[in-house]
């Protein structure tokens, strides 16, 4: 199983490595500088709010789904017809209340209308990730990871012909940009059911009460789940918008710093979508997960400690570099907020593992806590700190929330220590930390020292074999 997971993760890295950066960097970045600071701000909280609300369009489906075909793969072709009619009718809900409480919180016609395109935009995507789930539950990886990149490639091309293209009289506006993404939500869309639907042997939707009420009730503890882990992850952009009198330019400032924090992320969200079908197939026949885990554990959290180093000695740099306005608040929020990464990564394993054995009832203890204090937090933070309240907000409760999910994992499968494991994490930090320090300090060309303070962080671990490259050949080899 390790062997198999090695190489789905080298093939879905690769992609999302060639395509997500650019993304990312390339277009998104541009967005922001050519809107301008608000406009984009704007738009990042309408997203984040869109987003508070997908309980009602996935109800926790996806997640039950991958567990559930990647243990029975034979159910797809009795599950799908009736599930995709489910999803639509959620779906409708979800537009229905999110233009609702749109309403309610004041939104303006222009605000409606993006909220309108984005409330679509998010029923398509998370369409993709049921459809997508069942590839995954398939073990079907390979066309998982190349259809993980193809809405975000065919953004890329939309927004490059529309930013330089030379096809518009003048700039790009905020609404073009939401525009993009529905059409090529949609066109993804399109393609990944044509493959599903082969292999479902799909023939028409099928209206199936009892099942429909079957299928929320056991997805109902996933979906309660990904509601609270959502609102302590999303809310903090909606907060500064609406709590804020210059709200819009704080929430601008607060998603130039966490772009880089989302785009790492990403990688970890797809290092648990190939996680939690092998976690959820090797319990159900009794294998030890813990080699999978210490190599997940190992293959995240050493990059992202590089990563959270590399960004706090080199943050005005970078957001100078990315950014032309508000870079030293940008750069202020940026120190703190990277630090998720290292908390979110930790998760991604953890939390996946707990979610594979079926422990949602501890989980949604932890993210209820966690959802609570986050709200609290920003409360108190937001008025008097601004965005960077927001940040330190997010930081303690990542953190909080995935120590209690190593310690939850620690007491039902009782791991042994790992004493080896723990005494090259002791030589490892401290050693990037002050290597991080150095680096700034003596080498006067920040691109060079930020690259040579990575690649040397990266040699010590696989010098003390914190990362074994002749392990992960070997599997690649003979996997």
């Amino acid at each position: 199983m390790q062997k198999t997971f090695i190489k789905n993760l080298a093939l879905l890295l690769t992609l999302n490595l060639l395509i997500k950066p650019f993304w990312v960097f390339g277009i998104e970045r541009e967005v922001q500088v050519v809107v301008g600071t608000e406009s984009y701000g704007l738009y990042f909280a309408l997203f984040n709010f869109s987003f508070l609300l997908n309980i009602l369009l996935d109800f926790g489906i996806t997640q039950f789904n991958n567990k559930n075909i990647a243990q029975n793969n034979h159910l797809i072709t009795k599950h799908f017809s009736s599930i995709l009619l489910l999803k639509l009718m959620l779906g409708v809900g979800f537009m229905v209340v999110t233009v609702g409480i749109g309403f309610v919180l004041g939104y303006n016609p222009h605000q409606m209308h993006l909220l309108l395109l984005m409330g679509v935009n998010q029923f398509f995507a998370f369409m993709i990730m049921y459809l997508r789930s069942n590839l995954a539950g398939l073990h079907l990886f390979k066309t998982d990871s190349l259809i993980s990149v193809l809405d975000r490639s065919l953004m890329i091309i939309f927004c490059s012909i529309l930013l330089w293209g030379g096809v518009l009289d003048g700039k790009m506006t905020i609404d073009m940009f939401v525009y993009t993404q529905t059409f090529s939500y949609l066109l993804t869309t399109g393609i990944i059911l044509l493959i599903v639907i082969r292999k479902a042997n799909f023939k028409r939707l099928k209206w199936n009460l009892p099942f429909f009420v079957l299928i929320l009730k056991k997805s109902f503890p996933f979906a309660i789940l990904v509601l609270l882990m959502t609102f302590y992850n999303r809310v903090d952009a909606v907060m500064l918008e609406r709590m804020l009198p210059n709200g819009a330019l704080e929430s601008g400032i607060y998603a130039a710093a966490y772009r880089i924090l989302d785009s790492a992320n990403m990688f970890s969200f797809l290092f648990a979508g190939l996680l939690l079908p092998m976690f959820a197939r090797m319990l159900r026949y009794k294998e030890s997960v813990e080699q999978l885990v210490k190599l997940s554990f190992t293959i995240l959290i050493t990059p992202a400690i590089i990563v959270v180093t590399a960004t706090l000695f080199y943050s005005n740099e970078l957001m100078g570099a990315l950014y032309q306005v508000h870079v030293a608040e940008s750069a202020a929020v940026f120190r703190i907020i990277m630090g998720c990464f290292v908390a979110t990564s930790l998760t991604y394993i953890f939390g996946t593992l707990l979610t594979a054995n079926g422990n949602l009832f501890q989980l949604n203890i932890m993210a209820a806590t966690g959802m609570a204090f986050n709200l609290t937090m920003n409360i108190i933070l937001i008025p008097r700190f601004h965005a960077t309240g927001a940040a330190v907000s997010s930081l303690v409760t990542q953190f909080g929330s995935a120590l209690l999910q190593i310690y939850l994992v620690q007491r039902i499968f009782k791991f042994k220590v790992n004493k080896r494991l723990l005494t090259q994490l002791a030589f490892f930090i401290p050693f990037v930390i002050i290597l991080g320090y150095l680096s700034k300090l003596y080498v006067d060309n920040w691109i060079v020292g930020s690259l040579g303070f990575m690649a040397a962080s990266a040699a010590f671990a696989f010098g003390i074999r914190l990362l074994h490259i002749k392990s992960i050949f070997r599997i690649l080899k003979y996997g």
